[in-house]
C-alpha cells in the first residue's frame, strides 16, 4: 500500500527546537523542510533594506504587496528568494533583523503576502519527488495546515531557551518576541487545538527528536 503525501506542522516560540527537530525528520522521513521563521526574516530583511519604518503600517503593507517571492531547493531545504535573489544566512540573523521581526510579521498584510507562498511549499515538495512536508513557525498548525497529518507544539522556558541562543552565538529578546508574537492580533502565537504540546526544558535535542518521530514512525509502518 503506498504510504500518502504527509504534511506535518512544528510550531513554538524561539529556541524551542524547532528547526532541529525539523531537520531531523526531514532527513528520517524524506520531507521537505521549511523554515518559515527564515521567510519572515528574509522579508524583514528586505523591508529594512527599503528603508521601511516597523511603525508604518501603510508603508509595510504596500511594500509587503510588491515582493516577488520565490523557493530554491538546496537538498532537503526550501529557501526562499525575494526578486530572484536568496538572502545570507548571517543577514537574517543579525541583531537588526532580531529586532524588527516580531514588528514586520505583526502586520495582517505581511503575513497574508506570505500565506499563500508558505501553503505552496507543499506543491514544490511534490514536484522534487519528497514523501512529504515539514513546516516549522509559529502558526502552521494554526493557519497555514490546519489540517496537517501531525501538528506538534514545543515550548520551554524562557532562560532556558536564552540560554540556547547565547550559546549559539546569537542575540536574541526571548521574553519580548514571545510578547509580541503571542499577543499579535493577526495569526498569533499559540498551541493550535489538539495539536501535541511537548515541553522541551529539561529534554535533550535527541529525546525531542525521538517522541515527535515516534507517531509519524508509527503511522507509516502502518500504512506500509
Amino acid at each position: 500500500m503506498a504510504t500518502s503525501f504527509l504534511i506535518v506542522a512544528i510550531d513554538g516560540g524561539a529556541a524551542a527546537g524547532k528547526s532541529t527537530t525539523a531537520r531531523a525528520l526531514s532527513a528520517r522521513f524524506n520531507l521537505l523542510h521549511v523554515d518559515t521563521g527564515s521567510y519572515y526574516r528574509a522579508v524583514t530583511h528586505e523591508l529594512l533594506r527599503q528603508g521601511v519604518p516597523t511603525d508604518d503600517t501603510n508603508a509595510i503593507a504596500h511594500a509587503a504587496a510588491r515582493l516577488t517571492l520565490g523557493t530554491r531547493v538546496e537538498g532537503r531545504h526550501a529557501r526562499i528568494e525575494i526578486g530572484g535573489h536568496g538572502v545570507n544566512e548571517a543577514d537574517l540573523r543579525g541583531p537588526s533583523v532580531n529586532a524588527a521581526v516580531s514588528h514586520f510579521a505583526a502586520v495582517p498584510a505581511v503575513r497574508a503576502a506570505l500565506l499563500a507562498y508558505q501553503r505552496d511549499q507543499a506543491r514544490i515538495a511534490r514536484e522534487h519527488g519528497f514523501a512529504g512536508l515539514v513546516m516549522e513557525g509559529r502558526d502552521i498548525g494554526t493557519v497555514i495546515f490546519p489540517d496537517a497529518d501531525f501538528r506538534f507544539f514545543l515550548h520551554a522556558d524562557p532562560e532556558e531557551r536564552a540560554r540556547r541562543r547565547a550559546a549559539e552565538g546569537q542575540q536574541d529578546s526571548i521574553a519580548e518576541r514571545d510578547r509580541l508574537d503571542s499577543t499579535r492580533k493577526a495569526s498569533p502565537l499559540q498551541c493550535p487545538p489538539g495539536a501535541t504540546g511537548l515541553d522541551s526544558t529539561h529534554l535533550t535535542l535527541e529525546e525531542v527528536v525521538a517522541r515527535v518521530s515516534a507517531p509519524i514512525a508509527a503511522r507509516l509502518a502502518a500504512q506500509a
